[in-house]
């Protein structure tokens, strides 16, 4: 599952060096509008992963492009602009916006940023992955595909991103407080509640008895591990 941005600055030369810098970083979707009106009309044909808007458009303000796009979507936005006054980066998180960047700016710090956004929003691959093994299990992380003993798991994102924490580091023990930060890419304030039902719903997906599972162990006080036998064996 390849993920997606869409770009709508008036500046098609800065449109084509992110688009440059997003590819080499694993980001192969993305796509372009140089007027509000024209970037509306992409966003709603191709329902990006994420939008990268700048605020002065030729045909309007991207304030008020973000304010239409929250009304059928939540997808992260990133506001591009190159005013800088406090008011104005409050005003676009206030309507909306995920984050707020000043021109001019590394087009690298804004692929990192991008990719940050979106491995919050959901699961983001890394450019140049490979599949991953654990025992019986092996993951692709370009597909964003599971499978136990040749059989696709289907996941939702986040049960995803866990599995794959998991199986980078099987047979060791992950605290909450890792998962957490990993996972949902925020500090870890006690969000047991959220944790353990993702570590549920996980279970009945993989395992063959999930109220007694032999792959996702809970370590009382520490966290969990994911225990597998090397090799499948």
């Amino acid at each position: 599952m390849s993920q997606s941005v869409l770009i709508i600055d008036d500046e098609e030369d800065l449109i084509k060096l992110l688009m440059i810098v997003l590819e080499k970083e694993g980001i192969k979707q993305v796509y372009s509008a140089t007027t509000a009106t024209e970037g509306m009309r992409v966003f709603k044909a191709v329902k990006p992963d994420l939008v990268l808007l700048d605020i002065m458009l030729p045909d309007g303000e991207g304030f008020d492009i973000c304010k239409q796009m929250r009304q059928i979507s939540q997808v992260p936005i990133l506001f591009m602009s190159a005013k800088s006054e406090e008011i104005d980066k409050l005003l676009g998180l206030a309507i909306g916006g995920d984050d707020y960047i000043t021109k001019p700016f590394s087009p690298k710090e804004v692929a990192y940023r991008v990719k940050a956004h979106l491995r919050r929003a959901a699961f983001v691959p890394e450019a140049n992955t490979e599949v991953i093994r654990a025992g019986t299990f092996e993951l692709d992380e370009t597909r964003s595909e599971l499978k136990k003993s040749g059989i696709i798991i289907e996941l939702k994102p986040k049960e995803l991103r866990l599995m794959t924490l998991f199986m980078k580091n099987k047979n060791q023990i992950i605290s909450k407080e890792t998962l957490y930060t990993r996972v949902w890419g925020e500090d870890f304030f006690g969000f047991d509640n959220t944790i353990m039902v993702h570590i549920r719903r996980l279970r009945e997906k993989i395992e063959e008895q999930p109220s007694q599972p032999s792959h996702i162990l809970t370590v009382k006080g520490l966290g969990y591990k994911f225990v597998v036998k090397d090799d499948g064996k």
